[in-house]
């Protein structure tokens, strides 16, 4: 068999860890391993899917269709599936798309190295190939999700939450600051539930404070906690560490009680209000960033000029939306009709989304006349672009600084940036004449 592979990621930066881990496997086992290469030229090629709502599966299927029709050209030998999307609709796909040779769920990992001609060694992990740019990755603390939220059908693809041990953690984020990394985003289905399962506790405080004690971590980034049973005792340690960045990404999805309540999210409007105003008050300058989502069944007019109201408000750093799409086995799809017409979701989504406009272009014009800590992630052009602490990688505004202003400026370096302007998102600056610490 052919040793070249690409291997194409779909979805989040979840999948993307699954995806580093496997190309460890098989670089380890003797395989020319390509990731998302904008031309796909291998002989053999992975897709690693998504299926968490109607895009995305759609994104995934026709990314699968295309290698298929590629494999019908003659130009691809062996076409595999795995992930979320295969985890899901296995018996189905296998049905509708017979171009693929195998297909494998979101776990079965073994499987696919050994049709490869390959076998999993235990003594590689945590070892992954890293495929972000070098001064930054992904960590993922858990799989799973014990939460039982109507629309998601996320624990359906993964499964009940499953913890790793804390030194199995550690002892990946050291070997990632050994490879050069200096940025750590720390994910997981529902990360504030983390150690529950493992230690009978909260352990996400715990695993932080050890983590931001590791020589070589410069920064640690939060993601994907939820409002409910909070971990109040991860706060203090975000205020105690100077390199866990003042950044937490909650997705609360609605402010409406009727519409919390057919959510299932097990937290009222009065105690969501609390919530923020609480972890704004013990960590100053905190950026949250939010996920909200409107259209869900149930959600009146009133409900959702409440959800704007409570945007206005919150005054959200970062934030995304969606409209809710109906998916099949959830709580939602079986419970309630999905009545909303799709005009009104679009039109209500863009109307949020309009709102949220204006209120990060105030949050950045804030920032204009101040000195940021910056990383450098790449050059596009004639600007140097990179991100503060308040700016996840990918889905966040970024900092812009004109190359004829940053003689001798490196990738993955930080920098002590004079922000200078502002537009809705981005913010444009010059290197400080007074670094300080980098």
């Amino acid at each position: 068999m052919s040793r070249s592979i690409d291997i194409l990621t779909m979805g989040c930066s979840k999948n993307l860890v699954d995806s580093e881990r496997l190309m460890a496997q098989l670089r380890h086992a003797g395989f020319h391993v390509a990731h998302d290469p904008e031309v796909t030229t291998g002989d053999i090629c992975v897709v690693n899917t998504c299926g968490f709502i109607g895009d995305a599966k759609e994104e995934s299927i026709n990314v699968i269709l295309e290698q298929g029709a590629r494999k019908a050209e003659g130009k691809l030998q062996k076409l595999y599936v795995m992930g979320c999307l295969s985890q899901r609709y296995l018996a189905d796909l296998q049905n509708e798309i017979p171009e693929v040779d195998g297909w494998y769920g979101k776990f079965d990992w073994t499987g696919l190295l050994k049709d490869l001609g390959a076998a999993w060694d235990d003594a590689l992990v945590p070892s992954r190939f890293i495929t972000t740019p070098s001064h930054y990755a992904y960590v993922k603390i858990s799989e799973g999700c014990d939460r039982n939220c109507s629309y998601c059908a996320i624990p359906l693809m993964t499964g009940r939450h499953r913890s790793r041990p804390i030194e199995d953690i550690l002892d990946e984020v050291r070997q990632l600051v050994g490879q050069g990394v200096k940025e750590f985003n720390v994910i997981a289905q529902e990360l504030t539930y983390y150690g529950v399962d493992l230690y009978h506790r909260r352990a996400i405080a715990e695993l932080i404070d050890q983590m931001a004690s590791i020589e070589g971590v410069c920064w640690i980034r939060l993601h994907y906690a939820y409002p409910t049973d909070f971990p109040w005792d991860l706060l203090p340690v975000i205020n105690r560490h100077q390199n866990v960045c003042r950044y937490l990404d909650i997705a609360l999805q609605h402010i409406a009680d009727p519409v919390l309540k057919a959510m299932r999210r097990h937290i009222t409007k009065e105690e969501t209000y609390a919530f923020v105003e609480r972890i704004r008050s013990e960590v100053p300058e905190i950026h949250l960033r939010t996920t909200l989502m409107v259209g869900h069944p149930g959600e009146t007019e009133e409900a959702f000029e409440e959800l704007l109201t409570f945007t206005r408000l919150a005054r959200f750093e970062r934030m995304g939306a969606f409209a809710y799409s109906e998916e099949e086995g959830t709580h939602s799809a079986e419970a309630y009709e999905d009545e909303i017409p799709d005009e009104v979701k679009q039109a209500r989504l863009s109307k949020l989304m309009r709102l949220q406009q204006r209120i990060s272009a105030e949050v950045q014009e804030q920032k204009v006349g101040n000195t940021l800590r910056v990383i450098i992630d790449r050059r596009e052009g004639e600007f140097f672009i990179g991100r503060t602490e308040f700016d996840s990688p990918e889905v966040d505004p970024e900092v812009l600084i004109a190359v004829k202003d940053a003689e001798g400026m490196k990738l993955g370096q930080f920098y002590d940036i004079d922000i200078t302007s502002a537009d809705d998102f981005d913010l444009y600056g010059t290197p400080s004449k007074e670094q300080k610490g980098i």
